[in-house]
């Protein structure tokens, strides 16, 4: 059997070969995954392999055991119910150009940590004293995923949207003093005050165009691998300073009651009036992403503005309550009974050919028939996106920012994805040409026949009647809403819709965390240097001992042979008098030797 040689010249040179025998006892189905996936990306720059081969550990299981990541918690307080996102994050590398590599924490078996409730906590403003024990649940489940001796360092979030704006303030205030006072009580995670409020549209928004371009990489200004954007001034700047930086991408999210954009733009934007001024400075949110406030790279400033009524479904309604209305007007002027039954059907060009549908409560029916028409369901659609003659402005006469469209990226989402996917199968880079040919050609095809493919599983697994029935308003109400209403020229070639961004459903409560905590990487840091100062210490500290120690050893022993010849010397002084008497006068008084007797 021949054997598989490996070899690298870069960073550092080494070769090693595998017979075929080891190469299958090795390549297990996981490894054998994980090569594939290498050799597929090895196509692309080595930058980008490492960057997407980082993708792939998003999907592991959470290492708990591990002393360096740390714990965060998001709960999002909706209108239909309450959900808790667990995050975690490994200490900050130290990089004051890098955030914080802030990803959902996986279980076990590598499924996100999330739990969900219903209903919303809005439901509890008339019992506020029980929002303490709506929660509990959720706090308790995130409680069992984060080791104990990391609660007490972990962040709760408690951010409340859509269901608390419609309270009184005096009710929202109830709900959230209670939450305040009892859940320090019963849980030991980093909670204060200022850690539960009711959040603004604004805020979501910027929340969920923070969490979709931290994904998608956008904030990583350290590699210039070709996506960068335009040349942006850093706001805040004191200096004239020219940052060039990866291009950021806009956010289009369509639901079923609302619409929302959001993107980045200049630090010079223009305006047609004072009055436009002031309406701007409630829609243009600038803040620093970045841990040092010194620093602009991560400095960003983002319109945002959501539409209410503006969702499909709301669109839907408002237009059907505009048919009813309108109807009986006419039937009353004319002394008609169009609509009126099945028989006389009002005529819809924004439902397929031939469909039937019932609208309106039962004291004032209405009996409609699909013409199927794209085009024409446009038009009717046009006067419901509100637009004024003022310039700089999108639905409702909202001002809207100028894009730089021949350098920009958007990303459209819920809607937006499933008018294009769901049964056009279109999903992706969106082609405007493309979609009206397709969505016109689903308009007037009969509705007997679209029944067929959807009983033949044609379509999207998760698409059904509903969706079936009103693709065709929604496709002409989608189009309007970006070509009319946010004017985006036909030849757009830079949107991409989608539900996932690499594989991963991205919600506003990742943007959340990385706002809330990003002046943690400078505490990183700090607690760094001062450990890296402790160390330099220590070193000197120890340097300094040893030339003390060896200095004290010197003088001690150089004090000991000192006291050793001073004993010396005292002793043979006192030998010496021992041994001459003290009677001899001639030593004492200085006189001559007396002559001494001599005997023989």
């Amino acid at each position: 059997m021949g054997r598989i040689s490996f070899s690298c010249l870069f960073p550092a040179s080494w070769h090693f070969s595998l017979s075929s025998q080891v190469l299958q006892r090795l390549m297990t189905p996981s490894l054998r995954q994980l090569v594939f996936i290498g050799l597929v990306l090895s196509k692309g720059h080595s930058a980008c392999f490492t960057r997407h081969l980082a993708r792939v550990t998003d999907v592991d299981a959470t290492d708990t055991s591990n002393p360096n990541l740390n714990y965060g918690l998001v709960v999002d307080c909706g209108s239909s119910g309450s959900r808790v996102f667990v995050y975690c994050w490994p200490r900050h590398n130290g990089n004051p150009h890098e955030l914080l590599d802030i990803r959902q924490m996986r279980d076990q078996h590598r499924k996100p940590v999330v739990m969900k409730i219903k209903p919303g906590i809005s439901e509890l403003a008339k019992t506020p004293e029980k929002a303490s024990n709506y929660i509990f649940p959720l706090l308790s489940f995130a409680a069992q995923h984060i080791p104990k001796n990391k609660h007490q360092e972990t962040p709760l979030y408690i951010l409340c949207t859509a269901g608390m704006r419609i309270l009184p303030e005096s009710q929202q205030e109830a709900l959230l003093e209670d939450l305040r006072t009892d859940i320090p009580v019963h849980f030991n995670f980093l909670f204060s005050d200022s850690h539960v409020e009711v959040i603004s549209g604004k805020q979501e928004g910027v929340y969920a165009w923070i969490g979709i371009n931290f994904v998608l990489g956008r904030f990583n200004h350290v590699h210039n691998d070709g996506e960068a954007g335009p040349e942006l001034q850093g706001p805040g700047s004191d200096q004239q300073e020219v940052l060039v930086r990866k291009r950021t991408a806009g956010v289009l999210d369509m639901g079923g009651v609302s619409t929302q954009i959001a993107y980045e733009v200049p630090k010079t934007v223009s305006f047609a009036s004072p009055q436009q001024e002031e309406v701007a400075k409630n829609l243009l949110a600038e803040f620093n992403l970045g841990c040092d406030a010194h620093r602009t790279e991560h400095v960003y400033r983002v319109y945002v503005s959501t539409f209410l009524g503006f969702g499909g479904n709301a669109a839907r309604q408002r237009y059907e309550d505009s048919l009813i209305r309108n109807t009986a007007a006419r039937n009353k002027l004319l002394d008609q009974h169009i609509g009126e039954s099945a028989e006389y059907p009002l005529l819809d060009p924004c439902l397929p050919t031939d469909l039937q549908d019932e609208i309106g409560p039962s004291t004032q029916k209405l009996y409609l028939r699909g013409t199927g028409d794209f085009d024409q369901c446009r038009l009717i659609l046009q006067p419901f996106l509100n637009r004024t003659n003022e310039t700089q402005t999108s639905l409702s006469g909202i001002y809207q920012p100028t894009i730089d469209y021949n350098n920009s990226q958007f990303y459209g989402f819920s809607e937006f994805y499933y008018c294009t996917e769901d049964v056009l199968r279109m999903g992706g880079d969106y082609n405007a040409s493309k979609y009206a040919h397709a969505a016109k050609s689903y308009c007037a095809t009969q509705w007997k026949t679209l029944r067929e493919r959807f009983d033949s599983g044609l379509y999207a697994s998760h698409a059904d009647l509903h969706r079936l029935k009103y693709q065709c308003f929604k496709s002409a109400w989608m189009y309007e809403v970006l070509h009319s209403g946010f004017s985006f020229p036909t030849n757009y070639k830079n949107l991409k819709t989608a539900l996932l961004v690499y594989d991963k459903e991205v919600q506003w409560t990742l943007g959340a965390i990385l706002y809330r905590t990003r002046f943690l990487p400078l505490r990183d840091m700090q607690q760094e240097a001062l450990k890296g100062a402790h160390s330099h210490w220590r070193h000197s500290f120890s340097f300094v001992n040893n030339h003390y120690l060896f200095l004290a050893c010197f003088f001690i022993v150089l004090l000991s042979i000192m006291l050793y010849l001073l004993r010396l010397r005292r002793f043979h002084r006192r030998a010496a008098q021992r041994c001459t008497p003290s009677s001899v006068p001639w030593l004492e008084e200085g006189l001559g030797s007396p002559t001494l007797p001599i005997n023989l």
